[in-house]
């Protein structure tokens, strides 16, 4: 993407080192979310270089995200895209397509090719909690505040947020968080398994520094081989998982002997 797309996606990218560094860049609005950030997110992740191992997502100006841009729940801006007055103008097959797109950067996290890891400080609400939680891995500070707040704007999570907070906490804690809408502080965080890493601000980038350069120390095929089984593992029987693992392994044994086998003419 160009500077100037990147700047209409109120993104930033830094790609070096194995490394894509993916900073929601609208500081003023505590980085509220909007479709074109989505979109401008999406095509980012297609078009990450296949050398890219790792993806940080952060945000700007000392907080992940605030949440929805709230102009998109303005009837005076029909033009956005997303408008929720506009969207209601839908029909009902029409409003779940527009959900679809909008959910695919989301779900695109997910991807073996790499491992994402969110650093969360400040504020992580709503749809900012959801990307947070679509990443692999997140990092926070102590005083970070997670919130699922839609059910207490009468809406339900909608972008793919709810799979990976069962996952992380269990279905209990999930809806207990879900359905009052409560503040989780970074603390909490990692002691429910929301957060894998929970250190004060000033210990951020260096906490960040360190898990990247732990998740770059091994080779890239075994470790997204790996994050494939474990993704897939939940919904496999114990003999799908055991032919699932075998089956992979059999690939890593080619690319190994085709890294030890000599050279020609040698």
């Amino acid at each position: 993407m160009t500077p100037a797309e990147l700047s209409h996606a109120d993104l930033r990218l830094e790609v070096g080192g194995g490394v894509a560094t993916i900073t929601l860049d609208r500081p003023g609005v505590r980085n509220a979310q909007r479709p074109r950030m989505w979109a401008g997110l999406a095509r980012i992740l297609d078009e990450l270089d296949e050398s890219v191992r790792v993806v940080v997502l952060r945000g700007a100006g000392g907080t992940f995200s605030a949440g929805l841009d709230l102009s998109l729940l303005d009837p005076a801006q029909p033009d956005e895209e997303g408008n929720f007055v506009a969207t209601l103008a839908l029909d009902d097959r029409a409003i779940i397509d527009q959900i679809d797109v909008f959910q695919r950067p989301f779900a695109m996290l997910a991807d073996p090719r790499f491992i994402t890891v969110a650093v969360v400080e400040g504020h992580a609400i709503g749809a900012g909690f959801q990307l947070a939680l679509c990443c692999d891995l997140r990092i926070a500070t102590d005083d970070a505040r997670f919130c699922m707040k839609e059910p207490a704007l009468g809406l339900v999570p909608d972008l793919v947020g709810t799979k990976p907070l069962v996952a992380a906490v269990g279905y209990a804690r999930a809806l207990e968080i879900c359905a009052t809408a409560r503040t989780v502080a970074g603390t909490e965080a990692g002691e429910i398994g929301l957060a894998q890493v929970v250190v004060p601000a000033a210990e951020l980038d260096a906490a960040l520094a360190a898990t990247v350069d732990a998740l770059t120390a091994h080779p890239h095929g075994a470790v997204s081989a790996t994050k494939a089984l474990l993704q897939a593992a939940p919904a496999r029987s114990l003999d799908d998982q055991r032919l699932a693992e075998r089956t992979a392994q059999v690939a890593r044994f080619r690319d190994l002997a085709a890294a030890f086998a000599p050279a020609a003419g040698e």
